[in-house]
């Protein structure tokens, strides 16, 4: 045993001295050190052996032996279970997993509550609107309702006017009925004529919606057609009025409107009759119940949304003209569906993609297509199955490193990726050989299939190892590869000849 290490440190000594003697050489400390760091660097059996190096700061750069950035940083190692590839799959420690804070659930199977949301305002019941217009002309004597906004019942006065043609006409009235039924109507000829004027009177006082009783009262009273609030007043004691004038607004707010936007993309989800559910900022802790009564057929352009009328009771009189509601059309129906809560979906608007768990702390992004949306949870179309788990916190943070880890792919060694790379033999010798580097200088013959002639020039080396053993001058025959752009590396040496024969 002393003899063989006495015959290994003469064989390291000439080494030394060779290399001494050559320009640019390594010192015998630098090559041992290299040829030792292989084995060195061999993981003990049931740990994970690094595949290569990349750089800290997510560069596309990878070195296949440890190395620091320009900052001093040191590279990080990237094994085989967590080598990225081209669908972006991550792996995450537990530790990790709970510092990020992520949680899972599980696709399932359940009734979406998909209703059509929209913000509408509360109208009047255009059906319950009366107005108050004398058809003949006068004068206002008396006001009984005096101020808009006051509440009146069904066959409440309101005011009451003079109006000479009034009076006028039930005299005629009055006249008409003595002679046609007087003792002084016993002529058929004057009979008839007083029996057409007193159908004439009455016809004008049917039209004016006044009776023909009270020819002796020279003014008449209007009531209220309808119990409801005044909306306008326009009269005042002694004013004139023209025929026709409104000179009351009257409406019944015992049931009113909501008229609300419905988005362009909701339209075919939306029919009369189905049920909704509003809610105003005055009583946030209450809810109305309401249904669609009518969609109207025109759309506008500008915010590409077609009006929805709702109508709901409101007999309590909380709901006012010119509220702003929050409306919610019931759209999810009663068949279940396949969803995930709303926080797993990570949509960019041209990317729709959720993070199922793919193992034990490996994710991997998925492409879904997604339906409806509900208060809660979306509805899958496809790319997910039932109990599929998926993330549901820290998403984000995962598919940013998710998406590093696809950028890093591109750059990544990969075999299966890799176009196939052109190798030659050559036979030659080692001039000087830099491990720091990973390059060496050879002395080649000639290599016709490239139709290089006898040389020395520069190639890489695939790994320190394809040198491990070998020394300057001993015959060698070699695998290259050509890289493209000029670089050309060694992937396998070994001795050839006298040099093979003396190594055994």
């Amino acid at each position: 045993m002393n003899r063989l290490l006495i015959a290994v440190l003469i064989s390291a000594a000439a080494g030394a001295g060779y290399f001494a003697a050559m320009p640019g050489a390594l010192p015998l400390a630098a090559v041992v050190e290299a040829q030792a760091a292989p084995a060195a660097a061999d993981a003990p059996a049931g740990e994970r052996k690094p595949l290569y190096y990349r750089n800290p700061m997510g560069l596309p750069d990878t070195s296949p032996t440890p190395k620091k950035d320009s900052m001093g940083m040191d590279y990080i190692a990237v094994y085989a279970d967590d080598a990225p590839d081209d669908s972006g799959a991550v792996s995450v420690s537990p530790t990790r997993l709970q510092t990020l804070g992520v949680k899972t659930e599980r696709a399932s199977m359940q009734v979406l509550d998909a209703a059509v949301r929209a913000v509408g305002r509360v109208e009047i019941n255009e059906r319950a609107i009366h107005d108050v217009s004398p058809r003949f002309e006068g004068w206002i004597e008396r006001l009984y309702v005096n101020a808009s906004g006051d509440p009146v019942k069904r066959g409440q006065a309101l005011f009451s006017v003079y109006s000479p043609e009034l009076v006028s006409a039930r005299k005629e009235v009055e006249i008409a009925e003595r002679l046609a039924n007087g003792p002084g109507a016993t002529e058929p000829m004057a009979r008839e004529s007083a029996q057409r004027l007193l159908l004439a009177a009455r016809e004008r006082l049917r039209h004016w919606q006044v009776s023909a009783g009270g020819a002796n009262s020279a003014s008449i009273t209007f009531s209220s057609p309808a119990s409801g609030v005044v909306l306008e007043k326009k009269a005042v004691e002694g004013m004139r009025f023209a025929p026709g004038m409104a000179i009351y607004r009257i409406a019944d707010l015992s049931t009113v409107w909501v008229i609300a936007d419905v988005y362009e993309q909701d339209l075919a989800r939306v029919r009369v009759g189905q049920p909704a559910i509003l809610r105003v900022e005055a009583f946030p802790e209450r809810s109305f119940e309401a249904k669609v009564t009518y969609l109207y057929p025109t759309l506008n352009a500008a915010t590409r949304t077609t009006p929805m009328r709702l109508e709901l009771d409101n007999r309590d009189g909380l709901l006012r003209p010119g509220m702003f509601a929050h409306v919610e059309v019931a759209d999810g129906g009663a068949a279940p569906r396949l969803t995930v809560p709303k926080s797993a979906l990570i949509d960019t608007g041209e990317r729709q993609v959720v993070l199922r768990v793919a193992g034990e702390g490996r994710f991997k992004p998925q492409p879904v297509k997604i339906g409806r949306r509900g208060r809660e949870h979306v509805e899958v179309l496809e790319g997910l199955a039932d109990g599929d788990e998926v993330v549901v916190a820290a998403n984000f943070l995962i598919d940013a490193e998710s998406n590093l880890k696809a950028a890093l792919a591109a750059f990544a060694p990969s075999e299966a990726s890799a176009p196939a790379m052109k190798t030659y033999e050559a036979v030659g010798s080692i001039d000087a050989l830099d491990v720091a580097s990973s390059t060496v200088s050879m002395n080649h013959e000639p290599i016709p299939a490239l139709k290089w002639p006898s040389m020395t020039m520069d190639f890489g080396l695939a790994s320190p190892e394809v040198a491990t053993g070998l020394l300057p001058g001993e015959p060698l025959r070699f695998t290259f590869e050509d890289r493209g752009d000029g670089e050309f590396v060694i992937i396998k040496m070994e001795k050839t000849g006298a040099a093979a024969a003396k190594g055994r």
